[in-house]
């Protein structure tokens, strides 16, 4: 009896200690993203589409411009999430930006779970929530009232509920990830591609990955029905009609994009970091020199990212090689966020839009450092080298912060950030 209860005590006190590591982890990565969140003090780049759009839905239901119809280009459920926001905390650069930082935490949070039915290792689950939690872009788009960290978060919770067998549920969570961003269609047909083949279930994959995204998505449209006023909404007396000839130019509008941006960047080198997106850059002049810099900068964590292009490649020839579940399942995520975009060069895309498949890339840098860790003799030596290089990219996290959180700095400590001209 007392060495069953001493056995107990033990697991216990490792339970405790694993809800410490992980309550820890959120802690960071909530100060992070929610201290001074409302800096700066102004919409940066495309809040100022679709923090206008929140205001029209919490006002109109559908989005106008002076009371007349306006043409927009994405579907409303991130806008909707942003309003809630601003309904909550009011029509402040932190009413803003609320609902995403707190889907950034939320996000963190799911990766742990995700690792943890994955790997089923403590180790493994923490690293791939502190990893999360140390990426810059993860960061920056957790503090940007942008759609982009809508979309992630619900192409994450969609993979979890797919790794629990749930598929009713993910169809749902699907629905809301097109209705934040047409991207997530690529992911949807991989997933209903994959499940069809796995459980060769005709109807009911027709229905989970067809018909209910389906119906969200068009729920998600419904203040546009209920209005007289959205854009394409007298085209004709059908109003289904109306609806899919804004849709057609909505599609013209996506495929057709190809005006020049200065900070473009081809899909080719997001994994490296070629261009990373500027969203707001300032010269204050309160940092104690006579030059300051002040910017937010949508920047991967470098280390960690350049880890990840390695960690593909690595992943997709174990997956190759072995044909294991959580590899493949990783990489279809990862891959059908990012392949699509490769094969449109002429579109005008940002970096930033990889915060899509950046939960996946640490889900992968994890299933690698799993694999190294399978020999027993190994297991103690590598888990020091991986905490060893958690620290490292802990370490180039804290160097890029300020440019995470436009933080005030010297033009010259900016520039020595800029470790290339293209991240100028």
């Amino acid at each position: 009896m007392s060495a069953l209860m001493t056995e107990l005590q033990q697991r216990l006190s490792r339970r405790q200690q694993i809800n410490i590591g992980l309550g820890l982890i959120l802690l960071f990565a909530t100060l992070t993203r929610f201290i001074n969140l409302g800096r700066p003090n102004e919409l940066v780049f495309d809040e100022v589409y679709y923090v206008d759009g929140a205001r029209d839905y919490l006002q109109s239901g559908v989005e106008l411009d002076k009371g007349a119809s306006e043409f927009v280009v994405h579907p409303p459920v991130g806008k909707w999430a942003i309003a809630l926001g601003i309904k909550a905390f009011g029509d402040n650069s932190f009413g803003w930006r609320f609902t995403a930082a707190l889907v950034g935490v939320l996000s963190i949070a799911l990766v742990y779970v995700i690792a943890d039915r994955l790997f089923n290792s403590a180790f493994l689950s923490l690293s791939a929530a502190a990893l999360i939690s140390l990426d810059g872009l993860h960061l920056v788009m957790s503090r940007t009232a942008l759609l982009d960290i809508f979309l992630s978060f619900f192409l994450l919770l969609s993979f979890y509920l797919l790794i629990t067998q749930r598929y009713w549920l993910m169809g749902i969570t699907m629905g809301l990830a097109i209705g934040t961003k047409w991207s997530a269609i690529y992911v949807l047909a991989a997933l209903g591609l994959y499940l069809l083949i796995s459980r060769r279930k005709l109807v009911a994959t027709a229905l989970q990955c067809g018909l209910i995204p389906f119906a969200v998505y068009v729920l998600s449209w419904s203040g546009w029905f209920l209005s007289d006023k959205g854009w394409k909404r007298d085209y004709s007396s059908n109003v289904f009609l109306s609806w899919f000839e804004y849709h057609r130019e909505m599609l013209n509008f996506h495929t057709g994009l190809t005006t020049e941006h200065s900070y473009e960047a081809s899909a080719w080198n997001w994994l490296v970091l070629g261009r990373p997106t500027s969203f707001f850059y300032a010269t204050p002049k309160d940092c104690g020199s006579k030059s300051c810099s002040q910017e937010v900068l949508a920047l991967g964590t470098p280390l960690l990212w350049w880890l990840g292009a390695i960690a593909l490649f690595i992943a997709l020839g174990y997956f190759i090689h072995r044909r294991e579940k959580s590899a493949g399942l990783i990489l279809m995520f990862w891959l059908a966020s990012y392949i699509p975009w490769l094969a449109f060069p002429e579109r005008t895309t940002f970096f930033f839009y990889s915060i899509a498949f950046e939960p996946f890339m640490v889900l992968g840098i994890v299933y690698v450092l799993a694999k190294a860790l399978e020999n027993p003799e190994l297991r103690s030596e590598r888990r020091r080298y991986a905490v060893g290089g958690m620290a490292l990219i802990a370490l180039c996290f804290a160097y890029f912060f300020p440019l995470f959180v436009g933080g005030v700095m010297t033009y010259s400590d900016w520039f020595a950030r800029m470790w290339f001209s293209n991240w100028i």
